[in-house]
């Protein structure tokens, strides 16, 4: 018997949302976009002419969407983290499952309203948690199913965010203020790696959690002597520094252009001073050290497991290059893994004589350089599988399965406002 395609809406046509959504056209027999809601008029129009949607499967935004009969199976929330919530529910009352972007609520309040809303109405609801997807963390999670290292004792999890990613981000962006936002850098950046903790874990359950953290780097009493507010406007230091958005961004127009340039989207080859026009006016043209940025740029995350078990997780921004490291202490062995090396090496002991351990690497360099080294792809496939009723991988999150980790998030932050005080889950 074939099985028909599961048909999708896309909800925020962002680049998340769109990277999901492409699957259907190498794969039309399993995912079919059939609508789309999205406020910006280009995208949106975009949404319809890539994917051949029927202008009344169109919609401005969720509400107008919500409104209309149910006429698709799920829908692809790539909406921003402080809507997640309310855009969700009225589409999952009105009976669609749903594939959810991380982090899927931005407090443990509104974590628990929308899974009540799930469970009343026994929605099939994903979380985007792609790096669960990505081959080094599942080369690591098949290395602890098979009792390689044996029980784990402590886990290390590492996130350094380069200075040009944080300033994107964080200091110059939309996840820079949590007034704006909603959301602390923790759950922006970092829900994906305490969630990946949380999985590694298993069945061993986090009882308490503590964190300290602070904004070190960029502020006001930091600035260099005689720096302006607006780089390419009033700052004699414009062509020499090195968080200046000139060097950032003019010089570096491919990088980061989803958020630097969205204002060009649709002009092909836009000229260097049309890109100059817009960093004049826009935030990210704004001087890195006077900014209104109250988010942290550095936390360290301590979690204390059921069994006794520790994990650490440490995310440092301003750092000279992007890398996310983990360390794994088991009972017979250890697990080091670099993302963006492609690498994991795993030790067992070995007492034999002349040795200490056996080692193997295993090399992931073959690995797509893209979507999360392939694991956008392999997301996708899981979900229709999840969706179908069929048997998903190890990787898939099902909203239950994503409230671990997020609850850590919300406890650390909690933590770290109160000085690194210990929080009890």
């Amino acid at each position: 018997m074939t099985k028909k395609p599961v048909t999708a809406i896309i909800l925020g046509a962002g680049h998340r949302a769109m990277a999901y959504a492409e699957y259907s056209k190498a794969h039309p027999d399993e995912l079919q976009i059939v609508g789309v809601a999205e406020p910006d008029d280009y995208r949106r129009n975009h949404v319809r002419e890539l994917f051949n949607i029927p202008e009344s499967m169109c919609f401005i935004d969720s509400v107008t969407l919500a409104q209309a009969p149910k006429f698709a199976d799920v829908v692809i929330n790539g909406t921003m983290d402080e809507i997640h919530v309310e855009t969700s529910i009225p589409l999952l009352e009105n009976g669609y499952d749903m594939l959810l972007e991380k982090p899927f609520a931005v407090n443990e309040e509104e974590m628990n309203r929308l899974i009540e809303v799930v469970n009343r109405n026994k929605n099939k609801v994903m979380i985007c948690h792609v790096l669960r997807y990505n081959p080094i963390y599942s080369t690591i999670k098949n290395s602890i199913i098979s009792g390689e290292i044996g029980k784990i004792i402590n886990i290390q999890m590492v996130e350094d965010v380069s200075y040009h990613h944080l300033s994107t981000s964080y200091v110059r962006g939309k996840w820079a203020n949590s007034q704006k936002c909603h959301t602390s850098m923790l759950l922006a950046k970092c829900c994906h790696d305490l969630d990946l903790m949380m999985w590694l874990m298993g069945d061993d359950e986090p009882v308490s959690v503590s964190s300290v953290g602070s904004k070190f780097q960029f502020k006001p009493e930091n600035a260099p002597e005689n720096s302006g507010t607006r780089c390419l406007v009033d700052c004699p230091r414009v062509d020499y520094c090195e968080f200046g958005a000139k060097r950032m961004y003019l010089d570096h127009p491919d990088s980061w252009e989803v958020y630097v340039w969205k204002d060009l989207e649709g002009i092909e080859n836009p000229t260097e001073e049309q890109r100059r026009a817009i960093l004049e006016k826009s935030e990210f043209g704004r001087c890195m050290f006077k900014c209104d940025n109250d988010v942290v740029d550095h936390q360290s995350v301590l979690v204390n497991f059921k069994s006794g078990a520790t994990g650490t997780h440490n995310l440092a921004g301003g750092a000279a290059q992007s890398l996310r490291t983990i360390r794994i202490i088991g009972t017979k062995g250890e697990i080091y893994g670099e993302l963006e090396s492609k690498f994991v090496k795993i030790k067992t002991i070995n007492p034999d004589p002349g040795k200490y351990f056996d080692e193997r690497v295993v090399d992931l360099t073959n690995t797509p350089d893209d979507g999360h080294g392939g694991a956008d792809t392999a997301l996708t496939e899981d979900f229709i599988k999840f969706i179908r009723g069929e048997n998903p991988s190890v990787s898939c999150t099902s909203i239950e399965n994503s409230i671990a980790g997020h609850r850590v998030v919300f406890l650390a932050d909690k933590s770290r406002e109160n000085n690194g005080q210990t929080m009890y889950i």
